[in-house]
């Protein structure tokens, strides 16, 4: 993700004031984001509690299918490895929506099985051995197949799908840890 960010984007080149929504912000990010003067970082999770950073910047206790913000709120919104997680994901999407200016973009990554054409639900699946199973992580309610992107887009997003890591070598991808079949979902709100 900040190989994407650094080299596909144009994120970090301008001093123009940028409002961020990150869900589980992971370390790395969270340190860099804080770090921005031009950031106006929102790191948010539903179990703050659980990041135990020491920085300054708080972490918002945020239900992603409730979100206490304004619409058109953000200009930028990562939410990487969430949707997984949440039974209705077509609201957490129409929040992510909602939130996002309009010319704002984000980043929603999820585990994606793409053999499959459709994503596989079964909510009477509740036990954490059951969706290990059927989900590939105890806490998964979903598999995504390969109809994410008309997932994302049913909610109102301009959807692309980036291969940008096979710009990598094979070298480069052990290097780096990246996985060649991890495609990037860039969503962007036109309207």
């Amino acid at each position: 993700m900040w190989l994407y960010l650094t080299e596909a984007t144009h994120l970090y080149e301008g001093h123009t004031e940028i409002k961020l929504l990150h869900f589980a912000p992971e370390k790395f990010f969270y340190e860099k984001f804080s770090k921005l003067p031009n950031f106006l970082y929102v790191p948010c999770d539903l179990y703050p509690e659980k990041y135990i950073f020491g920085g300054k910047r708080k972490i918002t206790k945020v239900d992603i299918t409730r979100m206490p913000f304004d619409d058109r709120s953000f200009d930028m919104i990562l939410c990487s490895h969430v949707l997984e997680h949440i039974p209705d994901d077509a609201l957490a999407m129409s929040e992510l929506y909602r939130v996002m200016k309009p010319g704002g973009w984000g980043v929603f990554q999820v585990p994606i099985d793409h053999t499959m054409e459709k994503t596989y639900e079964d909510f009477s699946i509740t036990t954490p051995e059951g969706r290990q199973k059927a989900f590939g992580q105890g806490d998964h309610v979903r598999r995504y197949g390969a109809d994410y992107k008309n997932r994302l887009e049913k909610a109102g997003f301009k959807v692309t799908v980036d291969d940008f890591v096979l710009k990598f070598s094979d070298n480069e991808l052990f290097r780096y840890g990246l996985d060649k079949t991890e495609l990037i979902y860039r969503c962007d709100k036109t309207e």
